[in-house]
């Protein structure tokens, strides 16, 4: 389980973090993240730290898979990447949009669509 980021992409420190760690650190992936942020993945809504950590770790406990970075774009505190994600899940190969919205130096939000 790893991510593969595209050397070109320059990405805000928080969420460089949340992709290097995604697949390893449940804990670091909630680091990246403030107190109450919201990451919201299959409709399904993961508020505060505590919530994050656990969505994370569940993720990585079912699936290997590998996150590959295809491009990014930051409108002011927004950053929206497009990611190919391969595994063992339902589905794989997909391309996601992970859509970042960043309170300072953290995440406050995290909405992963299709």
């Amino acid at each position: 389980m790893q991510t593969n980021p595209t050397s070109s992409l320059d990405l805000p420190a928080p969420i460089a973090s949340y992709f290097a760690n995604e697949t390893t650190d449940s804990q670091a992936v909630a680091r990246c993240f403030t107190e109450d942020a919201l990451v919201v993945d299959e409709r399904h809504e993961h508020r505060g730290r505590a919530a994050i950590a656990a969505w994370n770790a569940d993720a990585t406990a079912k699936f290997s898979f590998n996150t590959e970075l295809l491009a990014a774009e930051t409108d002011g505190a927004c950053t929206t990447v497009r990611a190919k994600v391969t595994g063992n899940f339902p589905g794989s190969s997909i391309e996601l949009r992970y859509r970042f919205t960043l309170a300072g130096d953290l995440i406050a939000r995290l909405e992963i669509t299709p």
